[in-house]
C-alpha cells in the first residue's frame, strides 16, 4: 500500500558486497553482531516501503557458503523464563525455533552460547537439552567490573575464562532471541581467544537503525526511537565520527557510551583499535537504497502513530509505564505526527458515536475509508473485515456474504458449549463461516479472494479489541491501532 520508497535489490547487492569488503579488511575472519531481527523485520518494511521483511536473511544467503551462525542467549533470561512478546514463547524455546529456521534455509548453525552463566539450574538444563539434541553449546561467565575494568576484562581471568567457540567459516554471525543477550561481549571474547591463538579476526556490527547517513530527526530515525521507547534508546550525533572525520553521522546512545571502552579493549587485545567511531563499526547500507525519501518519511510518521497508540494501550494494560508514553509523545512532536494523519482514527470514533457502540475503520489501498460497527452476532473487528473485503471486491453492501443460519449455530456453540459469555463472533470465526459459505455461494468465495488486498492497510478501533482479533489482523498484514479503553468497565479483560 502506498509508494515504494526503498530499492530492495539494490540494498541486497550493496550490503553483501560491503560485508565482503569488511571481511577482507580483517584478513578473512569477521565476527558480525546482528542487531534486531534477522528475518521477519516488519518494522523495517513498514518504515522503508519496498524493504522485504526477509531482506537480511536473503542478503546473507548471497554469502551462505561463508556464513556460520551462532545463537546467543543470556542464562538469566533462561532462568527468568523471559518471553518474546511478539511470539508468546520463551527465549530458550525461541533459540530452538531460530535454529530450525536457519537450518531450513540452508544455513550452518555452529553452536549456542549461554552468556552470564553462573550455574543457574534452568540454564544447566537447557545446556543439557541442547547436547541431547546434538547442538554444541558453550558457556560464557560473568566478569567482575564489566565493562569498565578493561585490564581485568581483557585477561585470562576475564574473557580468558570463557569457553572458546570453535568456528569454521569466515563470517560468524552473532544473533539472539532478544536484546541484552550478550552478542557484543561474545564477539569480544572470541577476538581475545583468536588473538591468543595467533588468528587475525575482526568485529563489525550490523544494525539497520538508526540509519547513520540520514539526518538525526529524519522520521525514519525517529520511528526507531518510537520502536525502542521502552529501552530508552536515544538517537544522537556520533561525536567520535565528527571529531575524526568532520562529518555528521547518526548513532544511538548505547553505542556512543560504550565506544571508549571498546576502543580500550581493542587496544589491549590487538594492540590498536581498528575503528575511530561507533559509526565505523557498522556495516549498514540501508540509507543508500532509499529511492523516494518522501514516501519513507510518510510511512515512518504512520509507524510513529501506531507505536504511540500501542504505548497508550500498554499503559492501560499495565505493561508499560508513563515514561514510555511521554517518550512517544515527544517523538510524535519532533516528527510532526498527529492522529489526523490516519483517516481511520476519526472515522472509527465518528462511527462509534453514531452507532452507540464499539466501531472500527480501515483505510483501503485506494485511500477510501470503510467502517464497521458491533452487532448482535459480530464484533466491530469482524464487521469491519467483511465490509472491507466487500468494498475492495466491488461487492454491493446490500448483499449478505454469510447467512445468519451459518453464524447463529457458531454463536450458540460458543455460549452454550464452550463457556463464552459473549455471543458475538471474532474475526477468525467469521472468516471460517465465510469459508464454509464459499462452498455453496460464489459470492462468499469471491469475497475470500479479496483478503490479500488488505495487506498493508491501517485499521483503527474505538476500543481495545480482543487478542484473537488483533492476532488475526496481524496475520492478514493489517496494521491495527486502538483507543486506550475497554468496551466494559470490568477489571479483568481477556
Amino acid at each position: 500500500m502506498g509508494k515504494i520508497g526503498f530499492d530492495n535489490e539494490k540494498y541486497l547487492s550493496l550490503q553483501s558486497e560491503h560485508i565482503k569488503e569488511r571481511v577482507h579488511e580483517f584478513g578473512g575472519k569477521l565476527y558480525l553482531e546482528f542487531g534486531g531481527k534477522l528475518f521477519d523485520d516488519y518494522h523495517a518494511s513498514r518504515v522503508l516501503p519496498g524493504f522485504q521483511p526477509d531482506s537480511k536473511i536473503r542478503m546473507l544467503s548471497m554469502l551462505q557458503s561463508d556464513v556460520e551462525i551462532v545463537v546467543v542467549i543470556n542464562a538469566g533470561d533462561i532462568e527468568k523464563n523471559k518471553m518474546r512478546g511478539d511470539l508468546g514463547i520463551s527465549y530458550d524455546e525461541d533459540v530452538l525455533r531460530l535454529i530450525d529456521i536457519f537450518r531450513g534455509l540452508g544455513f550452518f548453525v555452529g553452536s549456542v552460547v549461554i552468556t552470564q552463566f553462573a550455574g543457574q539450574p534452568a540454564a544447566e538444563a537447557f545446556s543439557k537439552r541442547l547436547t541431547d539434541l546434538g547442538v554444541r553449546s558453550y558457556h560464557h561467565y560473568p566478569i567482575i567490573g564489566y565493562p569498565s575494568d578493561v585490564a581485568h576484562i581483557v585477561s585470562d581471568e576475564g574473557l580468558g575464562k570463557n569457553d572458546y567457540i570453535e568456528t569454521s567459516r569466515p563470517i560468524v554471525v552473532m544473533t539472539a532471541p532478544g536484546p541484552g543477550s550478550g552478542k557484543m561481549a561474545t564477539c569480544l571474547s572470541q577476538l581475545y581467544h583468536e588473538h591468543k591463538r595467533g588468528i587475525q579476526a575482526g568485529y563489525a556490527k550490523y544494525e539497520t537503525f538508526p540509519i547513520w547517513n540520514l539526518p538525526l530527526k529524519h522520521p525514519v530515525n525517529l520511528a526507531y526511537e518510537a520502536a525502542t521507547a521502552d529501552l530508552n534508546d536515544v538517537n544522537m550525533i556520533d561525536p567520535f565520527h565528527l571529531e575524526a572525520y568532520g562529518k555528521t553521522t547518526v548513532n544511538y546512545n548505547r553505542d556512543v557510551e560504550i565506544f571508549p571502552v571498546l576502543c580500550a579493549m581493542f587496544d589491549r587485545i590487538q594492540g590498536s583499535s581498528p575503528y575511530r567511531s561507533p559509526t565505523d563499526m557498522g556495516v549498514n547500507m540501508a540509507g543508500f537504497a532509499i529511492v523516494d525519501d518522501e514516501a519513507c518519511q510518510a510511512a515512518s510518521r504512520m509507524e510513529i502513530l501506531r507505536r504511540y497508540y500501542t504505548g497508550l494501550v500498554q499503559r492501560v494494560r499495565g505493561t508499560c509505564d508513563e515514561n514510555v508514553v511521554r517518550k512517544l509523545e515527544l517523538v510524535m512532536q519532533q516528527a510532526g505526527v498527529t492522529p489526523e494523519i490516519c483517516p481511520a482514527v476519526k472515522a472509527a470514533l465518528d462511527k462509534a458515536q453514531s452507532s452507540g457502540g464499539p466501531a472500527g475503520a480501515m483505510v483501503l489501498p485506494d485511500g477510501s475509508v470503510v467502517t464497521g460497527k458491533t452487532s448482535p452476532l459480530m464484533g466491530a473487528s469482524a464487521a469491519l473485515l467483511l465490509n472491507a473485503i466487500k468494498v475492495v471486491g466491488g461487492i454491493s453492501d446490500d448483499l449478505k456474504l454469510i447467512s445468519s443460519s451459518v453464524m447463529e449455530p457458531i454463536s450458540v456453540l460458543k455460549t452454550e458449549n464452550l463457556g463464552h459469555h459473549n455471543p458475538r463472533l471474532h474475526s477468525d470465526e467469521v472468516l471460517i463461516a465465510l469459508a464454509m459459505s464459499g462452498v455453496t455461494s460464489p459470492l462468499a468465495a469471491l469475497a475470500q479472494q479479496q483478503l490479500s488486498k488488505l495487506r498493508g492497510c491501517d485499521a483503527h478501533f474505538s476500543v481495545i479489541i480482543s487478542e484473537e482479533d488483533s492476532n488475526l489482523y496481524k496475520r492478514l498484514g493489517i496494521h491495527v491501532t486502538c483507543e486506550p479503553k475497554y468496551e466494559t468497565k470490568r477489571l479483568y479483560h481477556r
